[in-house]
Parts: C-alpha cells; structure tokens; sequence
C-alpha cells in the first residue's frame, strides 16, 4: 500500500498498568498538535492489550505466563510489520513485559537512541538491543531454566553502521569527538573484537572497544569527550541510561522518551517511540502517573511524522509554563493527576480540547 504522507497513520501499541492512560494522553495531545494541519492524522491501535510484568505475575502457572510472552510478542511484532507494510513511520508503544518485548527487538533487531546534552555537551547513546544477554528464549527443566542467546558479526556491523550514520544527523558538520563500543566482550571469545576491528578497517574510523566497568571509570573519573558516540551492550546501557542523563542530560527519567529504530529491512522507516519510565502498575487507574514524558513522544511524533513544524519547541514552552505554575504530578513534588497535567499543557499551547483548568483536578482535593 502507498503512503500518502498529507495522511499519516500512526501505530499505537497499549501495554497494562498506567498504559490506558497514558495512551489516553497521547491521542489527545498527537490531535492537538495536528489539528487544522493538511491531512488527517489516524491513530491506529493494536487490538491486543500487551501484559506488564506485573500482571503476568497473577499467573501462577509458568507454563501460561510462558504462552502469554509469547502470544503478545507474537502479536506485537505482526502489528510492527503490518504498519510497516502499509506505510507507518511512528508507533508510540507505552511500557509491556519486557521479555516479550526483547522477543520483538531481536527479531526486529532493534537499537534505541537517545541524545544526551547540557552545558554544550552532547552524547549520542545507541543501545543495542538486536543481541546479547537480554535477548533469546527460556528452556525450562525441573527447578532449572536455560537461557540462550547469540551475538552475531552481521547484526554488529549493523549496529555499528547505524549509530555512525545516526551520529551524523544528529551532528551533520561530521565531527565525532569519540566513538566507545562497551561490551563484555572478554566473555566472547575475542570474536567481538575482530569483528569491530574488520569493521573500523573497512570505514576508516577509529573504534574504542571496552569493558563496562573501564567505561565507568572514565566517566566517572574524565567525563566522555563532547559528541562521543556511544555504541553499548543492552544490559550495561538499561542499568547505566538514569547515570548517563544525569551526566549528558538536564531531565528526570520519568520525563523522558526514547526512540527504538528496526534495523530490518521489512520495516524501514518504522521508528517506535517509548517513555523511559515503566508501567508503574502500582498506581495504575488512579491518575497518578507522570504524562510529560508521553507528551512529548506526542510532539517528536508531530514534528517528525505528521508534518506538524515546532511542535516540539511549542511542547517544551507550554512544559515550560507549567513548571513555573507549579503543575506537576506528585513524584515531581506536585498534587496534580494525570489528566489535569494534560489539560493545563493543551491550555498553554493554546489549542483545542484543553477541558478541565488543571486546578480542578488535584490529587486527594484542592
């Protein structure tokens, strides 16, 4: 099916916990940016409700929790390739078990990207997710599970060659102050090491690769030069993503979202976007849960794919306004809910469909 881009479709994936919510904010804010702009905007929602972690630990039996990780990792990577086919270049996912998730990433062989920046600093983090210790299946035994996995040199060269042509869109004067692969790659063999070797050879660059912990050090210790690409293994980049926005970035966590590119072919031009946080099942139906982070996968959305120009820029004003009023949810220190967050940002931006003043909706009464 042609795309017609004066109509862009947009993919929705809902997980459980604060999911329904959040995908509440995210269609109301998507239409926002885009109304009165040429062409529609449709929001096309996947018709499975993806599981947390937490409610597939109200299953008891392995077996099930088993089949439903992969029931909703089969049914999420047919709903990737589907709007691919047929012309989609954004899904908004929000958070979903994440075995079932990394199932999809390496069939999809995915990366996440982030730019990290402050004090004229910047740090572009790409995230393999296609392979290693967070990818493959469960074999189960009696009182025993075995997980295998698999690196490959092809899936590595295409981490490689995305983050570098990444980089320079996100840097198009082509300067690259550094360019740090961390993998634990002493536990392979050294064949990481050739296959990084083959590769700085064939482009002409030069590649640093190291351990996690030799990463650690420098950073902690010397920083990491502006514009260093950072090219990492998924287990160390989850656990290391909160220090890095501390050091490269100016948010919280809970305020920021993240892009995952498929690397496979079938799907490119598909990028997925995410919140940072998880599902926060904790707090799930009682309009707790933080919405600037899906706001402004709202806007990167608009701006990107909907042909919506300063979309984010008028997100980040309207943010703006609202921090200075004090309008925040309570794990930002404020007494405000979900939907009234929402409704002050769609006040600030000035556009339809703001509803409620947000003073009407304090968390636990005014």
């Amino acid at each position: 099916m042609t795309h017609d881009p004066s109509a862009p479709v947009i993919g929705l994936a809902v997980g459980r916990g604060t999911g329904p919510e959040l995908a509440d904010v995210f269609e109301r804010v998507l239409g926002a940016l885009t109304a009165g702009h040429p062409g529609t905007v449709t929001i096309e929602r996947s018709s499975r409700p993806y599981h947390s972690y937490h409610s597939l630990r109200g299953e008891s039996d392995i077996a099930r929790i088993r089949e439903l990780t992969a029931a909703d990792a089969d049914h999420y990577e047919r709903f990737c390739r589907t709007r691919a086919e047929r012309g989609t270049t954004a899904i908004f996912r929000t958070a979903v078990n994440a075995q079932s998730l990394y199932l999809v990433r390496e069939r999809l062989r995915a990366v996440k990207v982030d730019l990290l920046g402050a004090d004229g600093h910047s740090l572009l983090l790409v995230r393999d997710q296609a392979q290693g210790f967070y990818t493959g299946e469960n074999a189960h035994t009696p009182g025993e599970l075995t997980r295998t996995m698999t690196f490959g040199r092809e899936i590595t060269k295409s981490v490689v060659r995305y983050a570098l042509r990444r980089a320079r869109k996100e840097w198009p004067d082509g300067r690259i102050g550094r360019i740090v692969m961390a993998y634990k790659f002493h536990l392979l063999d050294g064949a990481l090491d050739v296959w990084v070797s083959e590769l700085a050879e064939e482009l002409g660059v030069d590649i640093g690769l190291f351990q996690p912990d030799t990463v650690n050090r420098n950073l902690i210790t010397h920083g990491l030069p502006d514009r260093t690409l950072l090219i990492a293994g998924n287990e160390w980049a989850d656990i290391m993503h909160v220090m890095l926005l501390d050091r490269f970035g100016s948010d919280r966590q809970e305020n920021r979202c993240t892009e995952n590119v498929f690397l496979d072919p079938a799907l490119a031009g598909l990028t997925e976007y995410q919140t940072v946080h998880g599902s926060a099942d904790d707090i799930a139906g009682r309009g707790l849960v933080n919405p600037v982070a899906t706001i402004r996968a709202a806007a990167r959305i608009a701006e990107g794919h909907a042909g919506r120009a300063g979309a984010v820029e008028a997100v980040e004003k309207a943010l703006r306004i609202l921090e200075e009023r004090g309008i925040s949810t309570p794990d930002l220190g404020g007494r405000h809910s979900t939907t009234a967050v929402a409704d002050a940002l769609l006040d600030a931006l000035d556009t339809p469909g703001a509803g409620t003043p947000a003073d009407a909706a304090l968390v636990g009464g005014s």
